[in-house]
């Protein structure tokens, strides 16, 4: 037997049982790691509990409370709700609310939709034209309203300027009961254009280009491929993009607060602007926070229906 034999042969020594020295190692690497994803989720859990649910425990609370935030607040069940139920602006604002959103849903909803299928179709100037369609969205909310107040202006506005250029009368766009509420759709499709037409493109640019070869093989028109082949794909989106035009639109706010003033004959007071005229104007917390309770749970409501039609949509 040689020697190398013998060395091969020969037993090797058992090694005590326990962790070896490079387990320690990634021990304490995937400690580390996970303690780092720990500390930026409480840090992300502590924003959400100081800047939403707190808020939201705490206009709870002052819903049932008459409380002016200096002396203690007086427990009142229900009377809050009550004393905003029956006021004559309550109905008119829910109102407001709901056909603000269904005009807002009608065009703003629509709108970037279809623009997004253009922008998508077209061979050139992609990035510039994207670029002109976000452009709203960089405006600060109230500049971008209160831009389009001089465009609503009777005497020299645009919009009025336009009009006459092509033999039309002039508006009361903002003084009318029945041109003014449409002023406002108008207003926050422009200022929310941008966002949904950048998201539906970037749905539609991840719909593979095999789908529509074989639909244009197969004769199918630009409307064709649309229904057959886009709205299909990006069904998930679309329901998404519904629920937050939805929670957008109810929670109206800015639009209202700047260009009418609830007016003319609360024809634009929306439940959003009632809620800040019972806490700011009128001094009723208590009151308003009974409003926002209102709306939160009917925007829930929406919630609920919106994960149940999604899960229905995923099977």
């Amino acid at each position: 037997m040689t020697v190398t034999q013998e060395r091969v042969r020969r037993p090797q020594p058992l090694r005590a049982a326990g962790p070896r020295p490079d387990d320690h190692g990634a021990l304490k690497r995937s400690i580390g790691r996970n303690l780092t994803a720990y500390g930026f989720l409480c840090g992300a859990l502590i924003c959400f509990a100081l800047f939403s649910w707190y808020p939201m425990i705490r206009e709870v609370i002052l819903s049932f409370q008459e409380n002016n935030f200096v002396d203690p607040g007086k427990w009142v069940g229900f009377d809050n709700f009550r004393t905003v139920i029956e006021d004559p602006a309550f109905r008119q604002a829910w109102l407001n609310t709901a056909v603000f959103s269904g005009l807002a849903l009608v065009v703003g909803y629509a709108v970037p939709f279809v623009l997004a299928v253009v922008l998508n179709e077209l061979k050139h100037a992609k990035a510039y034209l994207r670029f002109v369609v976000y452009l709203p969205v960089m405006l600060p909310p109230a500049v971008a309203v209160l831009l389009f107040k001089w465009f609503y202006d009777p005497g020299a506005g645009l919009f009025n300027q336009v009009l006459g250029a092509v033999g039309l009368p002039a508006l009361s766009w903002l003084d009318s009961t029945s041109t003014a509420l449409i002023s406002l759709v108008l207003v926050s499709t422009w200022m929310n254009l941008g966002t949904g037409t950048l998201i539906y493109l970037a749905a539609l640019q991840s719909i593979p280009g095999d789908l529509y070869e074989s639909a244009e093989l197969d004769g199918a028109g630009l409307f064709r491929r649309v229904w057959h082949v886009t709205i299909p794909q990006t069904k998930l989106i679309l329901l998404v993009m519904l629920l937050l035009q939805v929670v957008a639109t109810m929670q109206v706010f800015i639009e209202p607060y700047l260009l009418t003033g609830g007016g003319p004959e609360n024809a634009t007071v929306t439940v959003a602007y009632l809620m800040y005229q019972y806490a700011f104007n009128f001094g009723d917390f208590g009151g308003g926070s009974a409003l926002g309770l209102m709306l939160m749970i009917v925007l829930m409501v929406f919630s609920a229906i919106y994960l149940r039609i999604s899960r229905e949509a995923e099977r």
